[in-house]
């Protein structure tokens, strides 16, 4: 008859006067719900849509039914608001990056506006972050042009040591008459070992140095 007969009571058989007392069984087991995708404006001006699910508990049954009319419907819309405030401060790359930290920041502000409802939630998680279908093609773009970008400087790298080691390997040589000589028949054997119709076999250096220096005191003398 619109009085409350002490506490919440427990599991197991008591009385209860037709017509005049009600009852209202609560379940104190977690329960799930998912939260319908929202559309949500970001910090840095791009539109997504989010979803997520909820889990959550009654704690205090007695505050759960007296003290709100439909504990499961207004905890719904609470964490579908919720969602939308807590996504709306954060950049799209906070929110593709740190979703554990913005569940767990629902999750707070959840646990809070619900407490006096006693409803515990427990976790929150954001399931999906769908994109724009333009934007996910300049995202593809973007990461395309960034690998490419990186595949050349490694490659601009590796030039610059296989210059370096040229460089000390000629030194070497240069310093070993012998060294080049080794590194002369080393050339000659890969080319037969190629199988070709045409072999060209270049002449040392040093058999045409007497004809540089013939033809340059030739050209002294007439001048």
């Amino acid at each position: 008859m619109g009085r409350l007969k002490g506490a919440a009571r427990g599991p197991g058989t008591f009385l209860v006067i037709p017509c005049i007392d009600y009852c209202v069984r609560v379940d104190l087991r977690t329960v799930s719900f998912d939260v319908p995708p929202q559309e949500v404006l970001t910090k840095d001006s791009v539109t997504v849509s989010v979803d997520a699910v909820i889990y959550y508990r009654i704690k205090e049954p007695l505050n759960a039914v007296i003290k709100i009319a439909n504990y499961s419907h207004s905890t719904r819309l609470l964490a579908a608001s919720t969602l939308r405030t807590v996504l709306g401060t954060r950049s799209l790359a906070e929110i593709l990056s740190e979703r554990e930290t913005i569940s767990h920041t629902m999750q707070t502000a959840l646990d809070e506006a619900t407490d006096p409802w006693g409803v515990k939630v427990e976790r929150v998680e954001i399931k999906d972050v769908r994109l724009p279908v333009q934007l996910q093609r300049a995202m593809a773009t973007e990461a395309e042009a960034a690998r490419e970008a990186r595949a050349k400087v490694i490659a601009a790298e590796g030039e610059m040591r296989a210059s370096h080691s040229l460089k000390e390997a000629s030194d070497v040589i240069s310093t070993s008459p012998a060294a080049l000589q080794l590194r002369y028949l080393q050339t000659l054997n890969n080319i037969c070992s190629e199988k070709n119709s045409t072999v060209i076999f270049p002449l040392p250096v040093e058999f045409l140095t007497p004809l540089f220096t013939s033809s340059l005191h030739g050209h002294q003398e007439t001048t």
